[in-house]
């Protein structure tokens, strides 16, 4: 496998507060969901090469829209707002919820899901509640297992079988990676499974 350039022409194209601001329900999206410091935005700006396109923060939670990124013509990138851990009201957090349960349960463009989970902390309980939403909307999921630099290749390895194990224990169907931002390990399969999801249509 080899890494698509396709990816390094990604632009930021829309903010939005909810699922009815979104840019029109047409052709094709996947969207990355996962908890407030798993790194979701690093990995978003390493599958782009865009130092900045998806905002790091060392204070978490700071995604609090949709975000949505234009590939091409026809397919998106979506950042959906981090969860469980931000330092923010609960009723902002249950917004939270609603929305990003909305857009994965009727958005007619979403293709999949890729959830990020930290390799160290894997299968929170938002991993298992986002995981069952896509589920109850009949979405492919893709579990990318973040910081694989701050484990031994023995370790992370073991973890991705664990996780893959525990998955499939509570019939979960989803593939599963390792990734790490830092040395772009795990770059190529992201591409992968992002062609298999997006490039139908081109």
């Amino acid at each position: 496998m080899k890494p698509n350039p396709v990816y390094y022409r990604t632009e930021f194209l829309k903010s939005a507060p909810n699922p009815w601001d979104a840019p029109p329900d047409e052709g094709r999206e996947v969207a990355f969901a996962g908890r407030s410091n798993a790194g979701k935005s690093s990995v978003i700006n390493t599958i782009t090469q865009r130092k900045n396109l998806a905002r790091t923060s060392k204070t978490p939670g700071r995604t609090q829209l949709l975000n949505f990124f234009q590939v091409d013509e026809t397919s998106r990138l979506v950042d959906l707002p981090g969860y469980g851990y931000a330092k923010v009201p609960m009723d902002m957090r249950k917004a939270w919820g609603k929305s990003m349960e909305s857009y994965l349960l009727h958005r007619q463009a979403l293709q999949g899901v890729f959830l990020i989970m930290d390799v160290r902390h894997p299968l929170t309980e938002f991993d298992w509640q986002m995981a069952e939403w896509c589920g109850s909307a009949g979405l492919d999921l893709h579990v990318v297992l973040t910081k694989a630099d701050k484990l031994s290749r023995g370790a992370a390895a073991n973890t991705l079988l664990q996780v893959r194990r525990s998955l499939k224990n509570e019939g979960v169907e989803a593939s599963a990676q390792l990734f790490s931002s830092m040395d772009r390990n795990g770059l190529e399969e992201a591409h992968a499974m992002l062609d298999h999801w997006l490039r139908p249509l081109t």
